[in-house]
């Protein structure tokens, strides 16, 4: 099973650099993400997470099989882990970090890395497809406030009609 540390993490700690932040900015969680078609038992997912708080007790761990969460956002199933980063709302988000069997870090960026290292945030080509993900889109933008946190982001709206 291939497992992959969400972009929240990634954009968080480029951004504070970016920005010259000595101190990190806080992270509501750490999100891993997997994908097994044969298991999408949500009980696994919560076992993931309490065995990974023994291991670093003080990390908010968020853990989800993409294999399942097709459901859960009313869409066409995933085909792999890379396919839900994907189709993540922000280009900035739509990362992850994984660890190969020679312990080296790959990075998963479906849309590309320019516009976390430009600040920017803008949708993914899936959020601009239909005017419900927009919608979405836009919701999250506003709910989430990145720009009160890391002021020098270009924040990248999508007109709805």
């Amino acid at each position: 099973m291939k497992i992959i540390v969400r972009a929240g993490l990634a954009r968080s700690k480029v951004w504070d650099t970016m920005h010259g932040f000595e101190i990190r900015t806080n992270i509501p969680d750490v999100d891993v993400i997997y994908f097994d078609e044969k298991n999408i038992d949500e009980r696994t997912e919560k076992n993931l997470e309490a065995e990974l708080r023994v291991i670093l007790p003080d990390i908010p761990w968020s853990v989800k099989n993409e294999a399942r969460m097709h459901v859960h956002n009313d869409i066409p199933p995933y085909i792999s882990s890379e396919d839900a980063i994907s189709k993540f709302p922000e280009t900035a988000t739509a990362l992850g970090v994984k660890v190969d069997k020679n312990n080296k870090l790959i990075l998963t960026a479906p849309c590309g890395i320019e516009d976390v290292l430009n600040l920017e945030l803008k949708p993914t080509p899936y959020f601009r497809e239909t005017k419900e993900r927009a919608v979405i889109y836009e919701e999250r933008i506003n709910k989430k406030n990145w720009k009160a946190v890391w002021h020098k982001i270009q924040v990248h709206h999508i007109e709805i009609y």
